[in-house]
């Protein structure tokens, strides 16, 4: 069964829980970070997610990028940290929506996937 990680930031729980369910059903085994089931301090949740996307059975992070006070595709700090490691680590890398502007030449560089809001294209790809 194929891996995948969810990022982003806190901002957008219900998409993420929506996402858990809809790649479940899809095949996917999905990790989503801890600290949006349980309390903990940031810092160990950060470590916490960042053991997640170094383990070896990931195949892939998907980075949940809604729309955040006016800013289409966002990617906060800790979505763009977890992305940089999940780079790092030569992990497939998909954006829910499509490239965030101010991390364009970054993302691009680094053969970034925007899904556009089609998760279904995962199964295409992964």
């Amino acid at each position: 069964m194929k891996k995948i990680v969810l990022c982003g930031s806190k901002k957008f729980i219900p998409k993420f829980l929506e996402l858990d369910k809809e790649l479940q059903e899809m095949g996917y085994k999905v990790v989503i970070p801890k600290e949006f089931i349980v309390e903990m301090a940031k810092k160990d949740a950060s470590l916490l997610h960042f053991d997640e996307i170094n383990k070896d059975d990931v195949d892939a992070l998907l980075i949940v990028n809604e729309t955040n006070k006016e800013q289409n595709n966002y990617i906060g700090a800790n979505g763009f940290a977890e992305l940089a490691f999940g780079f790092y680590k030569g992990r497939k890398i998909f954006l829910l929506n499509d490239i965030y502007e101010p991390y364009e030449e970054e993302l691009v560089a680094w053969e970034v996937i925007p899904l556009k809001g089609n998760i279904s294209k995962i199964l295409e790809i992964l």
